[in-house]
């Protein structure tokens, strides 16, 4: 049951090169056990101890010497087979014996030996290291020679202390652990919060700072080591010392610290922001460090993802896929998210995580949850939080809010129910305006009925935009050539300029979403405005149907100038038997002789795009049916490949383009046909030769020019390779593997997507869908009414409070002159004043967390207790887990160190025990061979 060395042999500095020198090592070593227990004078002797140490008993002077000698002749044969290691022997070449049976001992656990060494040998060196450059402690620690650790402890001046709690973190024994930290050098915080890269702890040998004597990073504390490992148990000792993980300065940080770190290693320096990051974003850091670890999961995830699209040298090829630092650490935040809410048992804890807090966790009137991590989760895209079970039920009730019944019904009863909301909904629209707080009002204000009354509204606009066009679905009847009049007096344009009622509601729509649009800019902000792309879709159509109407008022506005001229003309009775001026007569030709910048040609084109996107509007509440949700996300990441796809393309295309120009431009009129001659028929050719479209002969020349003409043919041929064939081919390959991505994880991009839908509907407000929002209800107007008075009372109360604190001011200036205010009530009043008024940016950033990363600096009670009870489940589950993945090579190692330790145990109380018997038959022989010579006397 011989414990082989965890780091090779100990004795002359020599390493095992083989395992059959190792073997044979144990194999001398149990030989001298076995052999020594009886001696050439016949008394029991104890046995030979580990490499050759004996203590001081009754023997042979010649037999000590002959041990010895053995010893040094098994030495000499490993220092034979030394091999390829010999490099490592420089080290410990100036071992002495003595030094060597020390390390052994220490590493093998042989706790008689090393206290007796301790106590007897007062010239012993109890920091020698090895050819490896460890010391006892070290090898004790690597073992986990836990009695062996604790004698180390209690001499003075051990070195590498630092070394040996890192060791000892890294493999999780929290009792060595424990025993480390109780040394008097961690009597003060600052050795377990203080990187031994630092110069504060390079005056002491606390750790070992030679290049190759430590295993670990000079940039690692003991608490970031035990946060890397999952540690529950002794991060919650770390930080009960007072230990923290300080938070990395901004990657952008020009401070002199960061600086002078770039400057001297940037590599160092970035791998050091790495390692504290892997602190931070460690579970057993997070739960058991913030007092709101939801909410530091979710900020520091963010941060992260930022982070890993800064420092993108960090990502490494493995095998086909790429993996970033950072981005796996931010996964990882989102994971323990996850994690905790996949451990509540009741609503009240999964409102807790959603909300961060039970006891006001409804907002507004109606007590609805204000849902805040939630809503910061959708916004740093926690995907699988967002559509974790517990997170989607929370939602699902607050969806059919005072419609509870519905949630029940088939699919054919929620279409009814959909069918009559849009036929009623001017009817309901006056019930809200006038009884907003009755049952049917605050049905309205459900999210359910909010969804499907603005669903309706927008259905009818298209509605509208369709039978706007309905008169010219069998042709116009009227020629682009022709004109047409109402009466002899009217100007042709006055007919086809006018808006008509159904151009009225529709534009009435469109006033209404702007105005909706304006609401919610003043309710988000600009900034979350514009970080949704619909809300860009939105702006845009509503900017081009804008525009739209403009430049087609415009066009009725010049046209009734016109008309106002010839109605003050009473003479006139007939516009076609009369010559008019040029400022009229251009309002009375046909279509076909307008300008094209004709202000109702620009508005007929800007309107035919608006009609476009209002269309394409419809795919955002697609995501609300299960079938066409995961088709409208993968046709959303579609339009992002192929702007991805664009760049590439434009290069490959503007580069053909400029070269069959180039080549062709000098021969207009001299091809069969005009492709290439010019820069916009050069667009056209190459561009409709993607779909096949653009013939052969646009290279053909009429003329004998064949080297011009081989050139076009070659040219014209390597584009539709590389375009149709290359390019085309990388886009479908493209978009096939994002819909794979979705489809992979279809249920969760589709919940993640319905919820950001969801929750556009739970704010307060937008409870009547336009055109209704544009008049205003009673209780708009009270609300109204109220915050005008609430302004106007802030405004007299500011204007009283300055008045206040200007005659303060002074009064103590007044005072000041007569001494009666001293100088340091003035300094302190000050400094009060330059806190409340907040700290600068760099401090902000280089401040280290104390229990939290956020500035949720006292939660409810409730929410103490609610969270402290999921991180208790959370850290007994991450107990379990890591239990069942170890591997029992590991407890089969540990349980070869014990028996090792009990055995040499065994063998001292044997040799002592031997010692005792030597001694008893010593006497007893004394005292029989006393009694004869007594008979003989007596005789």
């Amino acid at each position: 049951m011989n414990q082989s060395p965890a780091f090779g042999p100990r004795r002359g500095g020599s390493p095992r090169v083989a395992a059959g020198a190792g073997a044979r090592r144990n194999e001398s070593q149990d030989y001298l056990l076995m052999d020594s227990e009886l001696g050439d004078d016949g008394y029991p002797q104890p046995p030979l101890l580990p490499y050759g140490y004996y203590p001081s008993f009754r023997g042979s002077d010649n037999r000590l010497a002959h041990r010895r000698q053995t010893v040094l002749r098994e030495k000499g044969r490993r220092l034979a087979n030394r091999g390829p290691a010999y490099m490592f022997n420089d080290h410990s070449t100036s071992l002495s014996i003595e030094e060597e049976r020390f390390l052994d001992a220490a590493e093998y656990g042989n706790i008689p030996v090393v206290r007796k060494m301790l106590e007897e040998c007062l010239s012993l060196n109890v920091n020698c290291v090895d050819y490896m450059g460890q010391n006892a402690l070290q090898l004790a620690v690597a073992n986990e020679h836990l009695e062996i650790t604790e004698l180390l402890l209690k001499k003075e001046n051990l070195s590498r202390v630092g070394d040996a709690l890192l060791l000892a973190i890294s493999k999780g024994y929290v009792r060595i652990v424990e025993a480390i930290l109780s040394h008097p050098a961690f009597a003060e915080g600052k050795r377990l919060a203080t990187s031994p890269s630092q110069s504060e702890l390079q005056q002491d040998d606390f750790y070992a700072y030679d290049e190759d004597g430590t295993r670990f990073s000079h940039d690692v504390t003991p608490i970031i080591l035990a946060a890397h490992c999952q540690e529950f148990e002794i991060v919650h000792t770390l930080l009960r010392k007072g230990a923290r993980i300080e938070r990395p300065h901004d990657y952008f940080c020009k401070c002199s610290e960061c600086n002078q770190k770039q400057k001297h290693d940037s590599f160092s320096h970035s791998r050091s922001r790495i390692n504290a990051y892997k602190g931070l974003a460690s579970p057993a850091y997070l739960s058991l460090s913030s007092e709101d670890p939801v909410m530091t999961a979710l900020e520091l995830s963010n941060e992260l993802a930022v982070l890993a699209n800064i420092e993108k040298e960090f990502k490494v090829e493995k095998w086909r896929y790429r993996k970033n630092d950072y981005k796996k650490l931010s996964m990882q935040c989102k994971d323990f998210v996850v994690g905790l809410l996949d451990l509540c048992r009741n609503t009240e804890e999964v409102e807790a995580i959603l909300n961060g807090d039970v006891e006001v966790r409804h907002s507004g009137d109606h007590g609805r949850p204000n849902l805040s991590r939630l809503k910061l989760a959708i916004k740093y895209e926690v995907k699988k939080f967002v559509a974790h079970p517990n997170c989607q039920q929370q939602l699902l009730s607050i969806w059919y809010e005072n419609l509870s019944g519905l949630r029940q019904q088939t699919m054919a009863v929620k279409f009814l129910v959909v069918l009559a909301v849009a036929i009623g909904l001017p009817f309901l629209a006056l019930i809200y305006w006038f009884a907003p707080c009755s049952k049917m009002g605050k049905i309205m204000r459900g999210p359910f009925m909010k969804f499907v009354a603005h669903a309706a509204s927008f259905t009818i606009f298209l509605g509208l935009l369709v039978m706007n066009a309905a008169d010219r679905f069998e042709g116009t009847k009227l020629l682009p050539n022709e004109t047409s009049t109402d009466n002899a007096k009217q100007l042709f344009r006055m007919k086809t300029s006018c808006f008509s009622w159904m151009e009225m509601l529709i534009i009435s729509w469109v006033i209404g979403m702007i105005w909706a649009e304006c609401k919610e800019i003043w309710t988000q902000g600009p900034k979350e405005y514009l970080f949704e792309l619909w809300n860009m879709l939105d702006f845009g159509m509503l900017a081009i149907f804008a525009a739209s109407f403009i430049a087609r008022f415009m066009a009725f506005w010049h046209a009734s100038k016109a008309q106002s001229i010839i109605d003050a003309n009473d003479t006139l009775k007939d516009l076609t038997k009369v010559t008019l001026g040029d400022n009229v007569k251009y309002y009375n030709l046909a279509r076909i002789k307008w300008d094209p910048s004709d202000p109702q040609i620009i508005s007929e084109g800007l309107y035919a795009i608006a009609v476009v996107l209002s269309f394409s509007r419809i795919a955002y509440i697609l995501p609300a049916n299960e079938s066409f949700g995961p088709l409208q996300i993968s046709l959303g990441r579609t339009v992002k490949d192929i702007f991805k796809f664009m760049v590439i393309f434009i290069m490959v295309f503007v580069a053909f383009m400029i070269g069959m120009f180039n080549l062709y431009s000098y021969y207009i009129g001299a091809k069969q046909n005009e492709a290439f001659t010019t820069v916009e028929e050069s667009f056209k050719t190459l561009f409709w030769a993607i779909f096949g479209l653009s013939e052969v002969k646009s290279v053909v020349i009429n003329y004998n020019h064949k080297f011009i003409e081989n050139i076009g043919y070659v040219l014209y041929g390597v584009y539709n390779v590389t375009m149709v064939i290359v390019l085309l081919n990388m886009l479908i390959a493209m978009i096939n593997s994002s819909f794979q991505e979705i489809e992979d994880d279809a249920d969760v991009e589709w919940k993640f997507a319905r919820a950001k839908l969801w929750f556009s509907y739970f704010e307060e407000g937008r409870t009547l869908p336009v055109p209704f929002n544009l008049v205003p209800s009673p209780k708009s107007l009270f609300y109204l009414l109220l915050r005008l008075k609430k302004w106007i009372s802030e405004l007299f109360q500011g204007h009283k409070k300055g008045f206040q604190e200007d005659a303060e001011m002074n009064k103590r200036n007044e005072e000041k002159k007569f001494g009666i205010l001293g100088s340091h009530e003035d300094l302190s009043k000050l400094s009060l004043d330059k806190k409340q008024f907040g700290h600068s940016k760099q401090s902000s950033i280089r401040s280290s967390e104390d229990f939290h990363l956020n500035s949720f600096n006292n939660p409810p009670r409730q929410y103490q207790k609610i969270m402290k009870r999921l991180i208790k489940r959370y850290v007994l589950q991450a107990q379990i887990d890591k239990e069942s993945d170890e591997v029992n090579e590991g407890e089969l190692k540990e349980i070869k160190q014990d028996i090792s330790s009990l055995r040499y145990e065994l063998l001292e109380e044997k040799s002592q025990n031997s010692e005792d018997l030597a001694e008893l038959i010593r006497k007893l022989g004394e005292k029989l061979s006393m009694r004869p010579n007594q008979e003989e006397s007596n005789r």
